[in-house]
């Protein structure tokens, strides 16, 4: 049995043709596509700290484990390792623990913890150390329950949606399904159409993933902290702006904080 750190030693492997480019690397797309990480992340950092010093300091922790994410997704594909493997998707599901401990509205809280936050983080944390373990057991099915959370997500995101009259939030909402949409197309064209996609030389529909999926991460960050801010910040306006500058046509989303007082 191959050591977990040997090169190759997970089931799975992705469209791309392997060590094509590099004795070292055995997918280099799907390896440096994942550069986008930590691009994104780090600018939202920047970008929401003024969000994050009124709302929660532990939004830092968001965009730090999202660069985790991309940090350990680069070693599993760099590697195609086991250990590469469960990095990758234990990373992720803490990435999406934590957005869930600070952002899911008190009202889609299980009706046994009431609306307690904190029992509701522990709740969170307790579930995603049991998956944790579990990946172990069986780390195949662990990426199909992954998008099974996000599906949960967007129907949270629905639900407020259909509540919402703010067009910036229902904009928001809107872009961010649609790249998510695009980037799980992508997956999963690269996951079950390979044969196809090798017959006409294209093996990139994962690192295409990487990168929609990590321009979706900002429009998901700020529609959260919208939705959020309804709940938890009725006193505070939250006005969304585009990096670099708000009248280019293309632009990354963050939240600036107006004090003025709203009526719940």
């Amino acid at each position: 049995m191959p050591s977990i750190f040997a090169y190759q030693s997970s089931e799975v492997d992705w469209c791309e043709s392997n060590f094509q480019h590099s004795e070292q690397v055995a997918e280099f797309y799907n390896t440096f596509s994942n550069v986008t990480f930590f691009i994104f992340g780090p600018l939202m950092m920047f970008l929401m700290h003024p969000y994050a010093q009124k709302r929660s300091r532990y939004i830092y922790s968001v965009s730090i484990l999202f660069m985790v994410v991309g940090l350990f997704s680069m070693y599993f594909h760099m590697t195609l390792s086991f250990l590469g493997q469960l990095l990758d998707e234990i990373s992720i599901l803490w990435l999406l623990a934590s957005g869930y401990s600070i952002w899911m509205p008190r009202c889609y809280f299980p009706t046994f913890l009431g609306e307690n936050r904190p029992q509701f983080i522990c709740l969170v944390v307790v579930t995603t150390l049991v998956s944790t373990f579990l990946s172990f057991l069986k780390p195949t099915v662990n990426a199909y329950a992954l998008n099974s959370i996000a599906v949960h997500i967007l129907y949270i995101v629905f639900q407020e949606y259909k509540k919402t009259s703010n067009k910036e939030l229902r904009h928001l909402i809107e872009v961010s399904v649609v790249l998510w949409a695009f980037a799980l197309t992508s997956w999963i064209s690269d996951r079950f159409l390979c044969s196809f996609w090798q017959q006409i030389n294209f093996f990139y529909l994962h690192s295409i993933w990487h990168v929609l999926i990590s321009i979706t991460f900002p429009y998901g960050m700020v529609t959260m902290a919208l939705v959020d801010a309804r709940y938890e910040m009725p006193d505070q306006t939250l006005k969304v702006r585009y990096w670099p500058r708000d009248t280019w046509p293309v632009g990354l989303p963050y939240v600036e904080i107006i004090g003025d007082h709203k009526n719940c």
